[in-house]
This record gives C-alpha cells, sequence and structure tokens, in this order.
C-alpha cells in the first residue's frame, strides 16, 4: 500500500516509524515531515491545511490510505475533503473531531450523558465570565474553547492570575478565534492519565495507558508546554482504576458521540485525573497524543496498518491488537527559552552517539545535510526495558549525548512511578 501521512512532528516521526515496519507498505511520504521523518519516507513540501494540494498529491501518486495526525487539520475537515473526493483517509470526520476542537462541545456532551468531568460554566462574553470568575474559589482553570497548540489551559492559583489569563483569552485574544468562548471549570488534584483507544464509531479498543508532563520544569513547576515527556506502563495506579476509567468515562463517550450523530472513527484520546471522588476526564483529543504516541507506538506488537484498516472497514472487534510486556520512558529535549520564544536553525550534535534509545524529531529540518532544530520540543528520546527503570536509565544516557545549543529537559519524568 502508499501511504501520506500529514504532520510534521514527534508524533507523526513514531507514526511513521511504526508504519515502516509493516509489510504492507510498499512507500511511504509524510506532508511536510522533518529532519528525521526523511530517513524513513518521502517527505513532500505540503503543509497540513493545503487541503487541495494534499488531495491532488494524493490522486497524483495512487495513495492508497492518508492517515492525518494533527488536530488542526481534522478539526478544519480534512478527512471529510478527502473521502467526498474519494481518498481514503484515517481519522475522524470534523463533526466528530470537534470533541477537540471546542472544549465547551465536550463538556456539554459529558453532562448530558453524565460522564464524570470537573464542575464548569462556559462563557462566550468577558463580563460575565469575569463576575462568575470572581464567585469561585481558587486555583481554578480556565480554558480557550477552541485548538491553541496545547497552550490554551491556565491553572490559576490566585485570582489576579486567573483575571490577567481570561483578559489574555477573551480581551488580547492572544488564540485568536479560539478564544472566543472559554470554560471555566473546578480544580481537580489527582495523578493525570493519557488513555489512547482505537475507534471506529461502536467499538473501542484500548490502548496501553501513559502519563504526560505538561509543565516546563521538573517538579510541575512552570508554565505548560505540548508535553515534556511521558512514561507507559503506569505501574503505581492499579489496572481496576484503568478498566474502570475505560468503562465509565471512554466507551459511554464514543456511544455518545454515535447517539449524537458524531460517530468518532479513529484514536480518541482522552485526559482523565484520579482524584479522590473517582477518575473524571479533563479533556478528549481527536487523535494520537504527542509525546504520547512516542511510548505506546513503541510497545504496540501489532501491525498499526493493520489496525487503521480494521478501523476504516468497521471490523475493529475482529482486530487481534497485542503488547510487549516491557516499558517505555520518553524524556523531550527542547529549545532554550521554550515555551517561550527560542531560537532556530541551530546545529544538532550528537545523534550518531545515540546507543540504547528511539530518537523521534519533533521540531528538526534537514539543511545541507546537517539535522538543525526547528522547533520548540526538538527531539523525543525514548527508552525501551523490561520496567520503567531500565527504560528511563536509557533514555536520560541518551538525551545527555546529544547537545545544540541552550538544549533543556525535564530530569525527573517517570518519577511519579518510581515513588
Amino acid at each position: 500500500m502508499r501511504i501520506l501521512v500529514i504532520g510534521r512532528g514527534g508524533r507523526e516521526h513514531a507514526i511513521v516509524w511504526a508504519l515502516c515496519k509493516s509489510p504492507k507498505v510498499s512507500k511511504l511520504y509524510c506532508a511536510p515531515g522533518n529532519g528525521g521523518i526523511a530517513a524513513l519516507a518521502e517527505c513532500v513540501p505540503i503543509q497540513e491545511l493545503q487541503f487541495e494540494e494534499i488531495s491532488v498529491f494524493a490522486k497524483q501518486q495512487q495513495i492508497d490510505l492518508v492517515m492525518v495526525a494533527p488536530d488542526d487539520p481534522l478539526a478544519a475537515g480534512l478527512v471529510d475533503y478527502l473521502e467526498d473526493r474519494d481518498i481514503v483517509a484515517f481519522g475522524p470526520r470534523a463533526n466528530a473531531a470537534i470533541i477537540e476542537g471546542s472544549k465547551v462541545f465536550t463538556k456539554d456532551l459529558l453532562k448530558k450523558y453524565k460522564i464524570p468531568t470537573a464542575a464548569y460554566e462556559s462563557f462566550d462574553a468577558y463580563e460575565p465570565a469575569l463576575a462568575y470568575l470572581r464567585s469561585q474559589s481558587i486555583p481554578i482553570v480556565l480554558k480557550a474553547d477552541g485548538l491553541a497548540a496545547g497552550k490554551g489551559v491556565t491553572v490559576a492559583h490566585s485570582l489576579e492570575e486567573a483575571e490577567e489569563a481570561l483578559r489574555d483569552i477573551m480581551v488580547d485574544q492572544i488564540f485568536g478565534d479560539s478564544g472566543a468562548k472559554v470554560v471555566i471549570e473546578e480544580f481537580l488534584q489527582g495523578q493525570e492519565m493519557s488513555l489512547l483507544a482505537f475507534v471506529d464509531g461502536t467499538t473501542v479498543r484500548p490502548m496501553v495507558p501513559s502519563q504526560d508532563h505538561k509543565p516546563v520544569y521538573d517538579n510541575d513547576e512552570g508554565p505548560n508546554t505540548g508535553g515534556m515527556g511521558t512514561y507507559s506502563p503506569l505501574p503505581h495506579i492499579p489496572e481496576a482504576v484503568v478498566l474502570e476509567a475505560i468503562e465509565t468515562i471512554v466507551r459511554p463517550t464514543a456511544e455518545a458521540m454515535v447517539k449524537e450523530g458524531r460517530p468518532f472513527k479513529g484514536v480518541l484520546y482522552a485526559g482523565l485525573i484520579l482524584t479522590p471522588q473517582g477518575t473524571k476526564t479533563i479533556e478528549f483529543n481527536a487523535r494520537f497524543g504527542d509525546p504520547e504516541t512516542q511510548v505506546i507506538l513503541p510497545l504496540l506488537k501489532t501491525d498499526l496498518l493493520d489496525i487503521f484498516l480494521a478501523v476504516l472497514n468497521g471490523t475493529l472487534a475482529e482486530q487481534p491488537i497485542e503488547w510487549r510486556e516491557e516499558a517505555a520512558v520518553c524524556v523531550i529535549v527542547a529549545s532554550g527559552g521554550y515555551p517561550g520564544s527560542y531560537a532556530k536553525g541551530l546545529p544538532i550534535a550528537g545523534l550518531d552517539q545515540v546507543k540504547d534509545s528511539l530518537v523521534f524529531h519533533a521540531g528538526t529540518a534537514l539543511n545541507d545535510g546537517q539535522i538543525v532544530t526547528n522547533g520548540g520540543r526538538v527531539l523525543g528520546i525514548t527508552g525501551l526495558g523490561k520496567d520503567i527503570v531500565e527504560a528511563r536509565n536509557k533514555a536520560y544516557a541518551d538525551a545527555e549525548r546529544i547537545s545544540f545549543e541552550g538544549k533543556h529537559y525535564r530530569k525527573d519524568i517517570a518519577m511519579k512511578a518510581l515513588r
């Protein structure tokens, strides 16, 4: 099969890496790809939101399957666009991708179907939102309604911080139209867990659970990022808790989407929090997570393409899915200044010195044969081992071997599993 993957980050590198192992894949393209993906697939200079160019390329190259990985083109309807032109595409249609594209939609859906989540109110005007905010207890969480590259959520620990975040979203519109509406919700405390599942509308097949680290600094301090590292499995979280989350949150949400006339077909990502009152939903995403994919796919024994085809054919219930009895830890190596402003084009050294880990490129480019930085999160170093300790040691040893000006990374990824 001839396959085109849409995207340019570490998630897409992991997807391309997994698809490369399928004997069914004869040719692999990635649009636009990055410096690392270029070693595995032919990268084509088409951007994620250039729908017409993607469609024309797919027709010209007789692409059998377009895998749409990022949130933006899914929410904007790339799958619909391709399917309307008789091009097979993996991912939810826009009316289902709204589960990530609108926080207000998702919170209202969870409330309607009594699926556990934080108490909240949503607003489309600043003054009533501000009045409500001032009536609530602190800490409190504010979320821009639409997509904001993983940066639209603020956990405010003072009223001043909360008011500033609300002003940023609704008045200064730092997230553009994504901040036309805002969700203000209660702050929940507890361990977080990412639970992804393959879904073909009705059938839900969970992946191994993982845990992301959003704040930029050790001990979960500093501003939120797109994710500074992740690991799987979660030895400190009982399997019964994971199974309960599947039955009380993930499966009911997929069923609710069918009832709403928005059947979800693709990868459904539940961001969950384990509170003293039980597991609750923080958010849903409509695609593989980044950097969760970088630990989940290396643990997958089954051919990823077979699973994609089962989702597309509605035969997911019959598709065997096997996982390795191993652990994976991914450490994100980021640019100096990230998640604020950062330099690009800095040469990366030491990639050829990596011994025991998979290196997934997130923000890199190929410049005259030299891999250089081209984003905030530059590389994901994934170590595999018999347990979290071994996987973690490998990832950190190899993260040390790579160097570029200003590089930084968290030193405490997966420590929650070891405490």
